[in-house]
Formats: structure tokens, C-alpha cells, sequence
């Protein structure tokens, strides 16, 4: 049917599809948006990649460090023998105390001696034991005590029958002069063992050896 002149004028036909496509446009974006939206409101959000990722406002928690098994205590009272089977020793314990020039005492030839200043073995921190190496008459207490090897044991008993075991880890001999007092007497977190002896040449004038031995143990902490 033709549309006389003066009437109206149906569209030329353009305007109705560029309606038709504004019309799909807009339906798109309407999904789009409410694709979105859902995906938002279940917390997810989408990365670049377009794999999940985790909201930026929520930290991810520390990992857990595995928990540390306790160091147990010594026996109550001083401590009265050390056994050292590797060298075949079975002394009796004496308590040490300084000297007057700060100098650590010295127990009797045939004796081992604890310091009071530091911890008593078993408890937290380190311990010492000293012995003499030997004397005018021979061997004395920890003459062996250079023999030692890492893994080899040491037990420290105390009263009732009750015993404390540290495991020998190294040793190393020192001058005099340099010896290593924040090694043997600082502190540390669990239950360590300081075995400390005379070593090297004898300096006759001055009666005495020119260096020290010193043996490094630990007590292993009991499973928790």
C-alpha cells in the first residue's frame, strides 16, 4: 500500500533498527549487571585471569608454628654424682663458687664440681661441671675427657635415684687467655651441659696448663 503525500510517513526503516539494536544493548548489559551482582553477593569476585581470588580486605591468617616440647626440670636438691661411661668416669659433685678474681673455684683432685652461679643441670640454661685433668700423683677426674665424641652421654644424678642425661655435641680446646666465657655462660632456651677441664702445654712456672677444654651438651627435651 503507498502512502500518499501529506500523510503520515511510515520510518524509512533505519530508526527501527537502530531501536533494535538499542533494545539487545540494553538487555545485555541488564544480564551483565545482574550476573555481577550475583557474584559479588556470594563474595566472590573475579580476577583478571578470571580465576577466583580472595578480598583484598581480608588478611590471610600466620601459619602455625609447630608447638615446642617442653624442657623439663631437674630433680629437686643439688646435684650429687656425674657418670660419663664413654671415659669411665664416676665422680662425686661438689658446689663451686668464684674466686676472689672472679676465677671459677677449682673442686679437690679426686671430685667434680657444679657452680652455683649458673643453673643446676636439668634446669633451663646452661650448667658447669669442672674436674681437674690430673695432679702431681696422676690421672684425676676428666684426664679422658678429650675423648669424647658427639652422641656420647652424660648422666648427672641426684637424690632418690633420680638422673638428668645430656648428649655431648662438641668440644674445643682454648687459651687460657681466650676463653669463650659468653659461649659457656650465656644464656640458652633449653637444658645445656658445660664440661670444662684443663688441656694443652704446662706452663711450669706458673704451674698450671696454658688452655682449657670445654665440652658442649644437651639435654633432649622430653615428648610432649
Amino acid at each position: 500500500m503507498d502512502w500518499q503525500s501529506g500523510g503520515e510517513q511510515p520510518d524509512s526503516g533505519v530508526t527501527g533498527a537502530v531501536y533494535g539494536r538499542t533494545e539487545r544493548r540494553v538487555a545485555v548489559a541488564t544480564l551483565l549487571a545482574a550476573i555481577l551482582l550475583a557474584l559479588t553477593g556470594s563474595g566472590v569476585v573475579l580476577a583478571r585471569s578470571g580465576s577466583p581470588s580472595a578480598p583484598l580486605d581480608v588478611a590471610a591468617p600466620p601459619p602455625r608454628e609447630a608447638p615446642r616440647p617442653p624442657v623439663p626440670a631437674a630433680p629437686a636438691g643439688d646435684p650429687l654424682r656425674v657418670r660419663i661411661p664413654a671415659i669411665g668416669v664416676v665422680a662425686p659433685l661438689t658446689r663451686l663458687g668464684l674466686n676472689p678474681d672472679r676465677t671459677l673455684e677449682v673442686p679437690s683432685y679426686d671430685k667434680a664440681g657444679w657452680y652455683t652461679g649458673a643453673s643446676r643441670p636439668g634446669d633451663p640454661g646452661p650448667s658447669v661441671i669442672a674436674a681437674h685433668v690430673d695432679s702431681t700423683t696422676g690421672p684425676s677426674v676428666f684426664y679422658r675427657l678429650r675423648d669424647l665424641s658427639p652422641g656420647d652421654v652424660v648422666h648427672v644424678d641426684y637424690r632418690g635415684g633420680a638422673s638428668v642425661t645430656f648428649t655431648v655435641r662438641r668440644s674445643e680446646s682454648f687459651p687460657k687467655a681466650s676463653f669463650p666465657t659468653a659461649q659457656v655462660y650465656g644464656a640458652t632456651a633449653g637444658s645445656e651441659l658445660r664440661l670444662i677441664t684443663c688441656d694443652g702445654t704446662f706452663d711450669r712456672r706458673a704451674r698450671s696448663y696454658r688452655s682449657n677444654l670445654v665440652v658442649w651438651a644437651g639435654q633432649e627435651a622430653s615428648p610432649g
